[in-house]
């Protein structure tokens, strides 16, 4: 009988450590995987940041190129010319206007995504889904259907990034990059953009105005011809910078119907 009870507290007992050293596998477990995702979030973070600067860095780059441009189209004082990408086999367009901004309040407005729907009329959806830190963030995008419709809606997965420079001029990058948690769907055939932004800086003889350049190289991909691409693209730009004065204009104008400033977006 005396046996009979050391045995079940010898069983009773033993269980209990194998419980508490099942638990305590769990919790060591529970921390490593935890712990490296941490990690794996962390290292993403910091290899979104290096492309962010990456791109910006090639945006200023593109900006000092005064060589090999070809003027494709002047519009209402709107400059387009275009280049051969060397990204992907198509062009890379330099977009050049006067906005009636100064280059801070120009530069915060293209960088806010809140009311980008609102005046960008190429837009039919800019989301920022991720958010890096203060300057840096990614972004979906939907856009417009084009040429009379035969160019369909694409998709994009940005990573925006705004870097401030000497003498007031601020460059807004942009890049495709992968983000798992917005793969592409069947909804939306997925556009890449290539190294893009835009360059706002003082006019010198006004600063209260801004210069504005604007570097665009989108691989459409899909069945599109390229000549399809190269006829609807330099008005499709010119038409970006018209909205994008009339939507500072409105943005001035907080009590006009639609445009709230959100400096939180």
């Amino acid at each position: 009988m005396h046996s009979s009870r050391n045995y079940v507290h010898f069983y009773v007992t033993g269980t209990i450590e194998i419980i508490k050293c099942k638990i305590a596998l769990f919790k060591f477990l529970y921390d490593y995987i935890l712990t490296s995702c941490l990690f794996l979030k962390l290292c993403r973070q910091m290899d979104y940041k290096a492309i962010a600067q990456q791109t910006a860095q090639e945006v200023l780059g593109y900006n000092r190129d005064t060589s090999g441009w070809k003027v494709v189209k002047t519009s209402k004082k709107i400059t387009v010319s275009s280049k051969a990408s060397r990204k992907f086999h198509g062009n890379l367009y330099r977009v050049e206007g006067i906005i009636p901004e100064s280059a801070a309040k120009l530069s915060d407005f293209l960088y806010q995504t809140g009311d980008r729907v609102t005046w960008d009329k190429s837009l039919q959806v800019y989301d920022m889904v991720h958010r890096i830190d203060s300057d840096t963030f990614i972004c979906h995008t939907i856009t417009q259907s084009f040429a009379m419709g035969f160019i369909s809606p694409r998709d994009f997965i940005d990573l925006v990034y705004i870097k401030h420079y000497e003498g007031n001029m601020n460059i807004i990058s942009s890049k495709s990059v992968d983000f798992p948690a917005y793969p592409s769907s069947s909804n939306y055939i997925r556009g890449y953009n290539h190294p893009c932004g835009f360059v706002c800086s003082p006019m010198k003889e006004n600063p209260a105005h801004s210069k504005l350049v604007m570097f665009v190289q989108s691989e459409m991909r899909g069945k599109l011809s390229p000549s399809v691409i190269e006829k609807t693209m330099p008005s499709n730009l010119v038409n970006f910078i018209l909205n994008a004065k009339d939507g500072i204009k409105a943005h001035k104008t907080p009590s006009r119907r639609g445009f709230h400033h959100n400096s939180h977006s």
